[in-house]
């Protein structure tokens, strides 16, 4: 009897195999199975909850891909324009600006800002824009713009002091704390209010203030302050009196709280002495109008007298006294302190 023998047929040991895998498979399965069943118990939610959490996620990661798409299609830009001509026929348009916090500013210098965006619909007000706009007006230290809704745009404005006057030749411009230029203003405004002058003294106004307040009965006093070579300080005071400081913040205040010490005691401001000059360390000098004048005068009267004397005696000429100084004057008296 013949046998036919079937080329190409499994072996044994592959049939062995792949009965293996299967099992391994269906093991594996079993286990994630459990494994993702177990994670599910975990879960502090019902199957249900998670049901529709997957719902919603899909839905919105679906509706997110239709933003973008509608985005890069330019749909927004449609429907804003839509909204805003939908808003614009219902009234919501710029049709009343109030303006708020103006006292020294001049108004219309607000309105000039602000009224470009009459008849603008509400929703299309560049807020921040406008607000930038704002604070390059001198006066303006800071801004706030803000709708009220049906029609009114509103501005709240928070104003610079006027601090001082700069004054540069016949010129006067008010200045705030910082230096900041405000104005110009004429010679009239100017008066009552400190006056600075020199080189970079806008710079200088905050050190300014700090000095002064080293002496404050005589910062009252003080009507003028000049910025001298960009270093030191001349003051002039109301009286006319001229101070010359020297060099160096803690120099200056030094000599200034001197300075008003020796005013209290001796009454130096008001009285005849035209400069005082405390450059120099440990020393003053004072300028009175008309005291060397007066010395040479007395000099030259004193010599006239000996010479007559002694034309007109048989003795010994005799020196007529010289007339002394006045108190608290010294013959080597600067002359205007000024550089």
């Amino acid at each position: 009897m013949a046998q036919t023998i079937r080329r190409g047929g499994k072996g044994v040991r592959r049939a062995a195999a792949a009965r293996t895998t299967q099992k391994r498979v269906a093991t594996a399965r079993k286990q994630t199975g459990n494994i993702v069943g177990q994670a599910v118990r975990w879960l502090p939610f019902s199957d249900e909850t998670l049901h529709r959490m997957l719902i919603f996620a899909i839905v919105g990661g679906v509706l997110g891909a239709v933003a973008i798409a509608a985005d890069l299609a330019g749909v927004p830009g449609m429907a804003e324009n839509e909204v805003a001509i939908f808003a614009g026929h219902a009234g919501f348009k710029v049709k009343r600006v109030e303006v708020r916090g103006v006292n020294r500013m001049n108004e219309l210098a607000i309105y000039e800002k602000v009224l470009g965006q009459r008849d603008q619909v509400m929703s299309r007000l560049d807020l921040a824009a406008l607000r930038t706009d704002l604070l390059t007006l001198p006066w303006v230290k800071d801004a706030r713009v803000s709708r009220q809704l049906p029609d009114t745009l509103v501005v709240d404005v928070v104003e610079r002091s006027p601090h001082a006057v700069l004054r540069d030749g016949k010129q006067f411009v008010l200045i705030d704390e910082t230096g900041h230029t405000l104005e110009a203003v004429p010679s009239s405004r100017a008066r009552g209010m400190l006056v600075l002058a020199g080189t970079g003294v806008e710079s200088q106004v905050g050190a300014l203030d700090k000095l002064l307040e080293a002496a404050p009965a005589i910062k009252t006093q003080v009507a003028d302050a000049e910025w001298v070579g960009n270093r030191r300080w001349n003051l002039t005071f109301k009286t006319g009196q001229v101070l010359a400081l020297p060099e160096g913040d803690d120099e200056s205040a030094a000599a200034l709280l001197s300075f008003a010490r020796m005013d209290g005691v001796d009454r130096l401001l008001g009285g005849k002495v035209a400069a005082f000059d405390m450059r120099v360390a440990d020393r003053i000098y004072l300028r009175i109008p008309g005291h060397a004048e007066a010395v040479v005068a007395d000099a030259k009267a004193a010599a006239v007298a000996r010479a007559t004397h002694a034309n007109g005696a048989d003795g010994p000429a005799r020196s007529a006294p010289v007339k002394t100084a006045a108190k608290g004057a010294t013959p080597h008296a600067a002359a205007t302190a000024h550089d």
